[in-house]
């Protein structure tokens, strides 16, 4: 741009006027503040953080009666197992997040394993949340551990036609304790079968019979062994402090556990059981409201009218897990993963058997954890599988593979250390059959391969039959399969004539002259291979 100015005569330089002068000192003297717009971003921040914490602040306010004002509804149907412990810890620990007012838990259960009812009882005594176990629909059941739940519940309801009971601790195999629960056996009178009716020696003992059966005292109700003795005490003693914690009939929780009675939902509110009967979740609720109830952290009076009702069914994992934690199914997800390993092993880049056998064998692994195993029975199954495999790699005429048979057997019927949890004796059968067909498989392979001749290298020479090239006696030469070999035999040879190898060492081969029988039949003929030497 080019400057504005007077030009002096004679000079190049332009003279700036007075005015402009002044307009650039106008211009230079108003001060910039270069921070201002910084402050002006961080009001702004400031401004809008705080507009957003208050959002989040009343919306946790507005939540907040919603929240108290719901009841959390589970399911619990079918076996209790790792499964459904892990859905009801989830489904309490969402409940207390949230702050619903209670937990409702349908149930419908035949039993199940020890552990996992433990866990849930422990869980259950130390909500936040009260929680109301409601055996239902009609035609439930809550038998064996559920007797516990229900018990353990701060409110036990049942639907009409509905029973529980059966509370008797199983020992390993599946059946109950000897005699708990069973019909009395008669007593031995020390007769036999010669005894006469009427005998004051049978009246005595019907006479204790009867004393024991009332007195409820026989040594089959308290156990045979000490084990079961161990175990049944054990049993009472825990759904006794139950029962106390929560105002319950205690005798009968006692005996349902040693003689195994059972009540439908009308006998067990009149033996102060149960705390009502309810037809349906509206009944349940209109019934309990008011009703105080034993707390971890004292009393808690619930208000249940007009409660927003919030389902928490199973979800996939829940499924996936019920599915996988069945002993037999992670017992046949073990196998399957352990020979899709040898498979993808003895024949390395196929890639599916080795997929299959990674994915099933985590899968087993995952259920292993969380069911009892006993690791005795889990190594002999390794080792009876490992032994199985050594002798389809190395054949030892079946006393590798009928150890393995024998260790797997074993380590199966040993695997599930739970009193109701089992792998079924079919399975372990079925399994055992095909690793004993498959065994018996190899062997008959490997001892056919062993009589079959011999296909390649020098041992297949042997046998075989030549021309006399030169000869002999003693040492000369052979045309052996198109080839030339030096030869030795015992008896002179001549020229043309048909030889069998009998032997070879090296580069040399021992030979015979064939008999009259064979003479010729098959060996070359010594003025063609002249021909071509």
């Amino acid at each position: 741009m080019r400057p504005t100015g007077n030009y002096t005569e004679g000079q190049g330089k332009p003279m700036i006027r007075p005015a402009a002068r002044c307009e650039v000192k106008r211009m230079h003297g108003t001060p910039r503040h270069p921070h201002r717009p910084i402050a002006i971003l961080t009001a702004l921040a400031c401004l809008l953080l705080g507009f957003v914490l208050a959002c989040q602040t009343l919306a946790q306010q507005a939540q907040t009666p919603s929240a108290r004002g719901s009841a959390l509804v589970m399911t619990l149907d079918g076996a209790i197992g790792p499964a459904t412990s892990d859905y009801f810890s989830r489904g309490l620990a969402r409940a207390e997040e949230r702050g619903a007012e209670l937990v409702v838990v349908r149930l419908d259960t035949p039993g199940g394993l020890d552990a996992s009812m433990r866990d849930m009882v422990t869980r259950m005594l130390g909500a936040e949340v009260p929680v109301v176990v409601h055996v239902s629909p009609a035609g439930a059941r809550a038998a064996s551990a559920g007797t516990y739940l229900l018990y353990a519940s701060h409110v036990a309801a049942m639907a009409p036609a509905t029973h529980l009971g059966s509370a008797t601790p199983v020992q390993m195999g599946g059946g109950g304790l000897p005699g708990i629960g069973g019909e009395p056996e008669a007593p031995d009178d020390g007769q036999g079968d010669g005894a006469q009716p009427g005998d004051e020696t049978d009246e005595n003992a019907s006479q204790d019979a009867t004393a024991a059966a009332e007195n409820g005292t026989s040594d089959k109700r308290r156990g045979e062994t000490a084990m079961e003795r161990k175990m049944l005490e054990d049993a009472v003693a825990y759904i006794r402090s139950l029962a106390e914690r929560h105002g319950r009939n205690a005798d009968w929780a006692e005996a349902a556990v040693r003689e195994a009675h059972n009540l439908t939902a009308r006998e067990a509110l009149e033996r102060n059981v149960i705390d009502l009967v309810a037809s349906d979740l509206d009944d349940l609720l209109t019934r309990i409201d008011g009703r105080e109830v034993v707390m971890a952290d004292g009393p808690y009076t619930l208000a249940t009218l007009g409660l927003a009702i919030q389902h928490f069914d199973p979800d996939w994992r829940t499924r996936l897990l019920a599915v996988i934690a069945n002993p037999n199914v992670a017992y046949f997800l073990m196998i399957i993963g352990f020979y899709g390993l040898i498979f993808e092993l003895s024949n390395p880049g196929s890639l599916v058997p080795g997929t299959v056998g990674v994915i099933s064998l985590l899968l087993a692994l995952f259920a292993f954890q969380v069911l009892p195993v006993n690791y005795a029975g889990l190594a002999l199954i390794l080792v009876g599988l490992g032994l199985i495999v050594g002798e389809a790699l190395m054949p030892s005429f079946g006393i590798l593979g009928m150890g393995g048979i024998v260790a797997f057997v074993i380590g199966s019927v040993m695997l599930m250390d739970a009193d109701t949890l089992n792998i079924s004796l079919p399975l372990i059968g079925g399994v055992a059959l095909v690793a004993a067909g498959l065994m018996l498989w190899v062997v008959s392979r490997f001892v056919s391969l062993r009589r079959r001749p011999v296909r390649t290298g020098q041992e297949e020479l042997v046998g075989s039959e030549a021309r006399v090239v030169r000869g002999f006696p003693g040492e000369g030469h052979v045309r052996l399969h198109g080839e030339r070999w030096k030869a030795r035999s015992s008896v002179p040879l001549e020229p043309g004539q048909g030889v069998r190898v009998v032997d070879i060492k090296g580069l040399v081969v021992r030979v015979e002259p064939l008999d009259a029988r064979a003479g010729g039949a098959s060996a070359p003929d010594i003025n063609d291979e002249e021909k071509t030497s």
